[in-house]
């Protein structure tokens, strides 16, 4: 990779995440519209007059990837390490659909905080044979005094043809374990 610190990198990957899923999640729920009015008060408004126009959400598919066991990787100085394999899946939605590829991974980093986070790399293949490329980083929080928080976002890389139009856009994602079964739900948006 490059001369990044892996601390340095993920804090800024997290911030990023945080960034994107943050503002998804409450753009699609409209709780950014009382922020945005708030926001307009002389002690902590905007710092211009451009209009606030907040991010909206489109559905773009769900998946559901069928997983391995978990294979603990040991201690790091950022946590515990683990990796859980990709053994397939499908996935569809209004413009897209088709079966996720054995072969990725999920690899896992849990803080000594309690939050997990997550990276995964994987193929999948749509019924006209097109193999897109998807890398899903996920944060989780679990508190015991609050709801559980599990939002990602997500690169997508499409060859060129039908389906280039996924790489002209960001996407924020949800995830879901389905326990006990090995699988995991994901629910993929694009931000328009």
């Amino acid at each position: 990779m490059s001369d990044i610190s892996a601390p340095n990198h993920v804090d800024r990957q997290r911030r990023l995440f945080l960034g994107v899923a943050t503002t998804a999640l409450a753009a699609s729920t409209g709780g950014l519209q009382a922020q945005a009015t708030d926001a307009a008060t002389p002690d902590g408004g905007p710092l211009s007059d451009v209009p606030i126009v907040l991010p909206k959400t489109e559905f773009v598919y769900e998946a559901i990837v069928t997983l391995q066991d978990t294979i603990e990787m040991g201690q790091s100085p950022l946590g515990d390490r683990r990796i859980i394999n990709i053994t397939g899946g499908e996935f569809a939605g209004p413009r897209i659909k088709g079966k996720v590829m054995p072969g990725g991974a999920d690899r896992q980093l849990l803080r000594k905080d309690g939050v997990r986070l997550l990276n995964a790399l994987y193929e999948m293949q749509t019924e006209d044979g097109a193999i897109i490329t998807v890398n899903n980083r996920v944060l989780i929080d679990s508190p015991k005094d609050g709801p559980r928080y599990a939002f990602s976002h997500i690169d997508i890389t499409a060859p060129e043809g039908p389906h280039d139009w996924l790489n002209r856009r960001m996407f924020v994602g949800t995830l879901h374990s389905l326990r006990p079964k090995p699988m995991v739900l994901i629910r993929v948006f694009s931000l328009v």
